[in-house]
């Protein structure tokens, strides 16, 4: 079954995204191979990975096996990867591009983003830091330039399209202002407890479509960070409405976003889980229950994924694109 078989969104530049994908990030190699696998059986074919997960080359083995099996063609899979943020120069695109392409064997990518807006000194670490903890940020940092890198692997077929992860909305319109090829999509933090409502329109506006990361609100990696956060799948209306529908909290979650028009790339290296957050689309969740949803919405308090908190000095960079200040 090809992703072109299942529910998709049409992109700006005449392509189509899945609407359910799979996310990779902090999925270590066992278990990726196990749960990929499982995902691919399941019915997955829209697959989101990052250069800096340090797993590509994992999602590279898995899919040659399902191709070269013939349980699978190159056109029936959705890739999705990012620059990393030590990149973010126009010299530096087209070498990471293609060494992600090598890490996947693949190529070319479906959907190629700039990972976020603020980077770090070039060089061959992804996360350099100083001496005293702190990371090593690239204050010179010119997107417009960046952008036209990122048009010119359109161009030469190494992408189909391209977009941006976790910039904010003036960010965005210097892309739009400057860009011959406009941003696809971006990818952003967005989960009942933080709906990005103004980003979200922002995008519709401009024909961009939105995916969202963390969409169950990462409980889980979070306590990997040490850090504890209301848990979405316990929140007593979601639990209420998963029961009148015979869903599970975490389908109602997904099912919440997907039904607006957004992306989602749940991750999880269980298998029941696995397969549960692909089988949201045979339901709708009604009106009344959909705005007890949109109720939920904590806004900037409901943040999860602040990179200020986890990479120490980003947001003295002047392209942090979070208002952290106004949770201090």
């Amino acid at each position: 079954m090809s992703y072109k078989d299942q529910l998709c969104f049409d992109l700006n530049d005449g392509t189509k995204m899945p609407a359910v994908g799979y996310g990779t990030w902090q999925s270590e190699e066992a278990d990726l191979i196990k749960a990929l696998n499982t995902a691919l059986e399941v019915g997955y074919r829209h697959i989101d990975t990052a250069i800096v997960y340090f797993n590509e080359h994992v999602i590279g083995k898995v899919l040659q096996e399902w191709f070269s099996s013939g349980k699978l063609k190159r056109e029936d899979i959705y890739i999705t990867t990012k620059l990393p943020f030590n990149a973010y120069r126009a010299r530096s695109v087209e070498k990471y591009i293609k060494k992600s392409l090598e890490n996947l064997k693949l190529d070319y990518l479906d959907m190629y983003l700039i990972h976020g807006p603020f980077g770090f000194v070039e060089g061959e670490e992804f996360f350099p830091k100083n001496e005293d903890g702190k990371f090593k940020l690239d204050y010179d940092i010119d997107h417009v330039s960046l952008w036209k890198a990122m048009e010119e692997q359109v161009d030469a077929g190494r992408t189909k399209s391209i977009g941006i992860s976790n910039f904010n909305i003036n960010q965005i319109q210097r892309l739009l202002d400057n860009s011959r090829i406009p941003p696809a999509n971006l990818q952003v933090e967005l989960h009942i407890n933080m709906q990005q409502k103004p980003l979200v329109e922002f995008c519709k506006k401009n024909n961009i479509v939105v995916t969202s990361y963390s969409s169950l609100g990462s409980p889980g990696t979070m306590v990997k960070f040490g850090k504890t956060v209301p848990t979405l799948m316990e929140n007593p209306s979601v639990v209420k409405i998963a029961e009148k529908y015979g869903k599970s909290p975490a389908q109602i979650a997904l099912q919440f976003i997907v039904q607006q028009g957004i992306v989602i790339i749940p991750k999880s290296v269980n298998e029941k889980r696995v397969a549960e957050n692909f089988k949201i689309l045979d339901f709708k969740i009604d009106d009344e229950d959909m705005e007890t949803l949109k109720g939920l919405d904590q806004g900037e308090a409901g943040r999860v994924l602040a990179f200020h908190e986890h990479f120490p000095g980003v947001e003295k960079h002047p392209e942090y694109p979070f208002p952290f200040l106004e949770k201090e």
